[in-house]
């Protein structure tokens, strides 16, 4: 089974300005034989908190149906961000990852812990592991903040994950951070760690780039080499897994 990180730089201007980036890398990813395709933090919006209520939408809704039926038609699981209704009257907009399923189906999984500040914009989740069982490979989404906390990943190995996959927005203040609590959910938990970062500024973060991905044990087995437009391929097969970096075409 093949899993990838699409590092994309979003555009300002909601899902309809970015949703021809997010078929564009599906295509490259379908070309390198990747099931499952794991997009930035809010990426179909950019990082945009004032604008989570506006552009929250249904997985079902009209705007995501090129979305559905890539994921379709290329027979891959299309992982965006994008903001997401709340769960009930009166309350807030969630920062989702968006499961875009080949079987047409779609399955949200909202950030359970918001960075601070993102309360004022964002509600969050409820859900301590959400894993989803792709060609027999279980992976457990993640948002961002959500893998600063070790309980989230513990949660995500008792439910059986084989990979621990998360969105995010980071900075260069935080990559040291961020990458040592992956790379230490790798060691801990025995999972492999992807993470899929922003190649571009987006919301006021000047966003490092190096999506990375880690083996189960904690070994660096890829990392893109700054920002830009990226994928990164990860390979679980008998023997173990390997992974590698390339630049993305237009």
């Amino acid at each position: 089974m093949r899993i990838a990180a699409a590092q994309t730089t979003s555009l300002p201007g909601g899902a309809a300005a970015n949703i021809a980036t997010h078929l564009r890398f599906a295509e490259a990813a379908a070309s390198h034989g990747v099931r499952v395709l794991v997009f930035p933090e809010l990426s179909l919006t950019g990082y945009d908190l004032p604008a989570l209520e506006r552009g929250a939408a249904d997985p079902q809704d009209a705007i995501y149906a090129p979305l559905r039926d890539a994921a379709r038609r290329l027979d891959m699981a299309l992982v965006a961000g994008a903001p997401v209704p709340a769960p009930a009257a009166g309350g807030k907009p969630g920062i989702g990852a968006i499961t875009f399923q080949p079987d047409g189906g779609t399955r949200v999984y909202r950030k359970r812990h918001l960075h601070p500040g993102e309360e004022v914009h964002a509600q969050a989740g409820t859900e301590d592991a959400q894993v989803q069982d792709f060609t027999g490979v279980p992976v457990a989404m993640a948002v961002c903040a959500d893998i600063g906390h070790a309980a989230h990943a513990d949660a995500a190995a008792r439910a059986g994950a084989a990979v621990y996959a998360a969105g995010v927005v980071v900075s260069p203040g935080g990559h040291a951070h961020d990458t040592a609590c992956a790379q230490g959910h790798a060691r801990r938990c025995g999972m492999a760690v992807l993470l899929a970062n922003h190649g571009a500024p987006t919301g006021g973060y000047d966003c490092v780039g190096r999506s990375a991905f880690w083996a189960p044990g904690g070994t660096l087995l890829a990392e893109v080499p700054g920002t830009g437009d990226w994928l990164l391929v990860a390979e679980r097969t008998a023997a173990g897994w390997t992974a590698h970096a390339r630049a993305a075409t237009p």
